[in-house]
């Protein structure tokens, strides 16, 4: 058996919060008092763990959508209009089918599920405890809190271990690796839900292994920085030795250290903290609210931020799907062909310039449009596939970036902070304040790395509007997949004011290229009432439900 898997049964004895876990049944770290933790090995192996515990090892959920990177991640891709469905397994389906779609004739599709709008069914049919694993709110909520638990096991274990070679070094490896995870863990509750908890205790030291102690979504959001920091601090006083390559191998799968992935050296993990932590602003501020402080700290961070010949945190798959499976394991391994659980969004296509080879090499038009369950929503209907560039005579060119791949460790998802991604978010800055070329020219520099074929836009005299949707439709394209369209479609105001201009199709097949897609979807979710239930908040708690209504 993999080594990934036996860490799965021999570390999953109890649930990451006693509060759901008689519910849901959570599976995750073992209590910090067993001996395989007192060993430098043991400790080691259970930070390799991680990509067990943080990202696939909740005992119960559903196979369709699957686990965190095509399940969890799919809502967030879902919600940002890049994918849909009409799958109803643990109500995806109605997860991103928007309030309402007005085609070019006037006609108005309504969203046809019951309730026929986002934030009632989120209240009314799934945020509830009753409907255990059928809570599609709850999943990512879980696997990071399984995750911070995980990195608390370590931070609470690491100083009592005896290592060999330069211990000071393995150590200050583990605490950097809990640190930036839970940092991680945090940032996306911050950036999801309305409230989080501030957990540092791992299960096991406190009663019920967690607490109510309910905190606003921007205090999770500091509380993030504050453990990307104490990461980056350690990581400041370390050097690339034997010892730090060794341990950093142990942590991070093999299968995961190919292509863009591998061991960091400390320069190059300190740069994805701060790729990070830009990312933590920017996403979590309406871009219409954004202050020149905020532009600054986002250049600031950014020009600092990953660097294209840096190596990330990335994940593959392998053949026995330890941590992702080759065809399921992803939101694009389960978009890929024409009758897979996700199809793609018409508005996505519509956000490629023409000519663009990522467009081309990775997209196919179907024979006849995808209609699918009508019944289900109102607009997955697509003409679109996504081509399987792993499979014998669809390779497409090498130069052009893969969105697909279902091949054994063939899909490279990255699973944190990239370089395109730092790119943009600087381009974003730049052209902000003043400085339209400077932006305009990193946009080209992303679309060049991605082998995209189009004419550079820098040096074409664009308005600041014009510059504006370079980048948004980039964002688009560029970081496909990354699990940040819904964070940019939420900052952007569409969940409110809807996407004119659209590409849609009635439930006929018939074309409209000047749509309304009417969202409403809820800008950050609830606690998931599976929290609440068995963990009520205690006096003083922040508010755990969001105030927005339809």
């Amino acid at each position: 058996m993999n080594k990934l898997k036996i860490l799965a049964l021999a570390l999953a004895f109890s649930g990451f919060m006693a509060s759901c876990k008689d519910q849901l049944d959570v599976q995750n770290p073992n209590q910090p008092s067993s001996p395989a933790l007192k060993t430098e090995s043991g400790l080691i192996s259970f930070g390799e763990g991680f990509y067990v515990t943080g990202f696939k090892d909740v005992k119960y959920y559903d196979g369709v959508p699957g686990y965190f990177w095509s399940g969890a991640i799919g809502n967030h891709e879902l919600m940002g209009d890049v994918i849909g469905t009409d799958i109803a397994n643990v109500f995806i389906n109605q997860i991103g089918c928007p309030n309402q779609v007005t085609l070019d004739d006037g006609t108005v599709v309504a969203n046809p599920n019951s309730p026929s709008k986002q934030i009632d069914f989120l209240r009314i049919t799934a945020n509830v405890n009753s409907t255990g694993y059928q809570n599609s709110t709850y999943y990512e909520w879980a696997y990071m809190y399984n995750l911070n638990n995980a990195a608390n096991t370590i931070l609470t274990n690491v100083d009592g271990v005896t290592f060999t070679g330069d211990a000071e070094t393995k150590k200050g490896v583990l605490k950097a690796w809990s640190y930036w995870w839970k940092g991680y863990a945090y940032s996306r509750i911050g950036s999801m839900y309305y409230a989080g908890i501030i957990n540092d205790k791992a299960n096991g030291e406190t009663l019920n292994g967690t607490n109510g102690n309910y905190v606003s979504k921007e205090t999770m959001i500091t509380e993030a920085n504050k453990n990307l920091d104490a990461a980056a601090q350690i990581l400041s006083g370390l050097t690339v030795n034997a010892d730090y390559t060794a341990t950093m191998q142990g942590l991070i799968p093999s299968f995961n250290r190919v292509g863009k992935g591998g061991v960091l050296s400390p320069a190059m993990w300190q740069r994805s903290i701060n790729t990070m932590k830009a990312r933590n602003i920017l996403v979590n501020t309406r871009t219409s609210d954004m202050t020149a402080a905020q532009w600054a700290d986002i250049l600031t961070l950014t020009t600092n931020g990953v660097q294209a010949s840096d190596l990330v945190f990335t994940g593959r798959s392998n053949t026995t799907g330890d941590f992702l499976s080759p065809t399921t394991g992803t939101v694009s391994g389960k978009t890929t062909g024409a009758s897979n659980t996700y199809k793609i969004s018409e508005r996505l296509i519509q956000d490629f310039k023409p000519g663009d080879l990522r467009l081309s090499n990775n997209f196919a038009k179907r024979s006849s449009p995808y209609i699918g369950e009508t019944s289900r929503g109102n607009a997955f209907f697509t003409r679109w596939t996504l081509i399987n560039r792993g499979a014998a005579g669809s390779e497409g060119l090498a130069s052009v970036i893969t969105y697909s791949n279902t091949n054994a460790g063939g899909y490279e998802l990255y699973m944190a902070s990239s370089y395109e991604e730092n790119q943009l978010m600087k381009a974003e800055a730049l052209i902000n304040t003043g400085k339209i070329e400077e932006g305009l020219a990193l946009i080209d520099e992303v679309r060049k790395a991605q082998g995209a074929g189009l004419a550079a836009v820098a040096g074409t005299n664009l308005t600041l509007a014009q510059a504006k949707e370079e980048l948004r439709s980039e964002r688009r394209v560029g970081l496909l997949f990354r699990a940040l369209s819904f964070y940019d479609m939420r900052r952007w105001g569409l969940l409110e004011t809807g996407r004119k201009n659209a590409v849609a199709l009635s439930r006929t097949g018939v074309v409209s290229t000047n749509a309304t897609i009417t969202y409403g979807y809820l800008d950050y979710w609830d606690v998931p009432d599976n929290e609440i239930a068995y963990n009520p908040p205690l006096s003083g708690s922040a508010p755990t439900t969001n105030p927005k209504t339809n």
